[in-house]
């Protein structure tokens, strides 16, 4: 989906298996943050070390015996708020990476907020699937455990 600017999936799997493997979720988000630093290198990899943590610690202090009404509303809208906030998250390694002060760092968030708002969007969007797959996967792993 790189063709559209800020619109993926990646939030809602980082949700999804931190909510069904927990701490075993960091090597998948580690396994991937590591193979994007082959694929892009580094100006994606460096924000990318602390960006999808923030996500999955969030997802870690969400109660595990919610109710799923519960679950439904608010495993989307942590999806977006995390959507909402990527630029903000991103923009101290670009700061620290492109040379930036405060005021370049303000500037460079600013003329991302119309990327940061596509980007809550969608995970707003892609986060009503964390539910439905989280149940799907827990049936799952206990049928064939």
């Amino acid at each position: 989906m790189a063709f559209l600017p800020n619109i993926h999936l990646l939030g809602m799997f980082i949700m999804l298996t931190t909510i069904t493997f927990r701490v075993k979720a960091l090597i998948s988000i580690y396994t991937y943050v590591f193979l994007e630093f082959f694929v892009q290198g580094l100006l994606w990899w460096l924000p990318n070390l602390y960006t999808w943590l923030i996500l999955w610690g969030i997802t870690m202090l969400l109660p595990k015996k919610m109710p799923i009404w519960a679950k439904s509303i608010i495993y989307p809208i942590v999806c977006a708020l995390h959507g909402f906030a990527y630029g903000i998250l991103y923009a101290p390694s670009q700061a620290l990476l492109f040379g930036l002060d405060y005021n370049g760092m303000i500037a460079w968030i600013i003329t991302g907020l119309p990327y940061d708002i596509i980007h809550g969007i969608s995970n707003f969007v892609a986060g009503f699937l964390v539910l439905p797959l989280s149940l799907f996967l827990d049936k799952a792993i206990k049928k064939y455990k």
